[in-house]
């Protein structure tokens, strides 16, 4: 069993959650969909230091151990995730070609919706070929803001 703790941010309120050597989940709102002990830690706080100074402009990359839980196919996507620049974008066809699987489109849409980091894996920044906003979450609007605040802090 981890630990998790809520946090108050720019785009309401979040659960991180650790096992005891990284973060593992994180949640919008104020349920954490897992049994955890609500109790904060030092990795818990280093986290929301580390995603304050994000939402302040100030962190453009993060340093926290990140351990996602999914398929072989699904930590290959939110490893290429990781290597999109603060304050880029790219398409989920990008994301296939970049991990050799071009025809992999609609799988690479499936597993930024399984991401269990949002933010520190960051799959805001994948959109759709066409350049618009596609499916998020915390809802496109969040999506939109997280953006926009990375192009303004870019630099």
């Amino acid at each position: 069993m981890g630990n998790g703790f809520y946090y108050e941010t720019e785009i309401g309120k979040i659960g991180i959650v650790e096992n005891g050597t990284a973060i593992t989940n994180m949640y919008f709102g104020d349920i954490i969909q897992q049994d955890v002990n609500i109790e904060e830690t030092p990795l818990l706080k280093k986290a929301n230091e580390e995603l304050q100074e994000y939402f302040s402009g100030k962190r453009k990359n993060f340093d926290l151990p990140l351990e996602a839980e999914g398929t072989d196919f699904q930590r290959k996507v939110w490893k290429a995730l990781q290597e999109i620049p603060y304050g880029e974008t790219c398409s989920y066809k990008d994301i296939a070609e970049n991990i050799g699987n071009t025809k992999a489109s609609r799988a690479v849409g499936m597993a930024n919706n399984k991401n269990p980091i949002f933010i520190f894996i960051p799959c805001h920044r994948v959109i759709g070929s066409n350049g618009k906003l596609v499916g998020y979450a915390a809802g496109l609007d969040v999506k939109e803001r997280l953006l926009e605040m990375e192009k303004r802090n870019v630099g």
